[in-house]
């Protein structure tokens, strides 16, 4: 009686720690390994910047929660030509939304949430970029560039929250947003808000695509840069606008207390 090989089944990790470090410092060669995964292996870098954004929003609703106590909450333009009854009834809404709920909860689940959905977007317009481009791409492929391409992200949440903690404040112009025209102009607004968005690590987040796409979807070098350029671009647009948005609703009497 013939007796049959078996063929163990090497079963593929589901948390890949031991690629955090290399795929920051050594990007070239463990991005060329994550592009090669027939599967998908975004869960460990997802749950990294989780973990970062939220200790980062609870920091941050610590040191607003003692600005306001402090009262040196920002007051609307024109506060001082309010009703005595509106001014009452703004600190009234000011001091409800200071609250641990509005300071901690409501920031820490839009946090998080912020991860997952901004990844699934990205993800999907880098993989509709890479197709128009020609590459042979996949969602899965995508997705693994985008999550694992995100770490810089979660290294300048650790940065923010060393820097407050260290000047007890919070951070009030993240990016470049200090080199915006300081006027009250809408497209200065619009381009603060932009500018806001970048700085060293969106930078280093869009190499460590361009690294990926160049290994993993077989475009020419220029496209590699074009592709991932291109879908971050869109995506910083189209967060300043939502930025933008926010800040002009802000000004608005009977919306700005519930803002936060």
């Amino acid at each position: 009686m013939a007796e049959t090989a078996s063929i163990p089944v090497v079963r593929s990790r589901r948390l890949r720690f031991d690629w955090l470090m290399p795929a920051l410092f050594r990007p070239r060669q463990t991005f060329a390994e994550i592009a090669a995964q027939p599967h998908g292996v975004w869960l460990t870098p997802l749950l990294v910047l989780s973990a970062t954004g939220l200790i980062h929003a609870i920091v941050a609703g610590v040191f607003k929660q003692a600005a306001v106590q402090s009262g040196g909450m920002s007051l609307p333009p024109g506060f001082e030509y309010y009703t005595p009854e509106q001014q009452a009834q703004f600190q009234q809404a000011m001091a409800a939304t200071s609250g641990p709920v509005f300071v901690y909860v409501f920031p820490a689940i839009f946090s998080v949430l912020g991860v997952w959905v901004g990844w699934l977007i990205v993800s999907g317009l880098l993989h509709l970029t890479f197709t128009l481009l020609g590459g042979r791409s996949s969602t899965s492929l995508a997705s693994n560039l985008v999550a694992w391409g995100g770490l810089p992200l979660a290294l300048r949440d650790v940065v923010r929250i060393v820097a407050m903690l260290v000047s007890r404040q919070l951070i009030t112009h993240p990016g470049l947003s200090g080199f915006a025209p300081a006027d009250d102009g809408g497209f200065s607004i619009y381009l603060a808000q932009l500018l806001g968005l970048i700085d060293l690590y969106i930078i280093w987040h869009f190499v460590l695509l361009a690294l990926g796409a160049r290994a993993g979807t077989g475009l020419t070098k220029f496209k590699a840069w074009v592709g991932p350029f291109i879908t971050l671009l869109a995506v910083l647009l189209i967060q300043a606008l939502f930025g933008y948005l926010s800040v002009q609703l802000s000004s608005l009497e009977t919306i700005r207390p519930f803002l936060f």
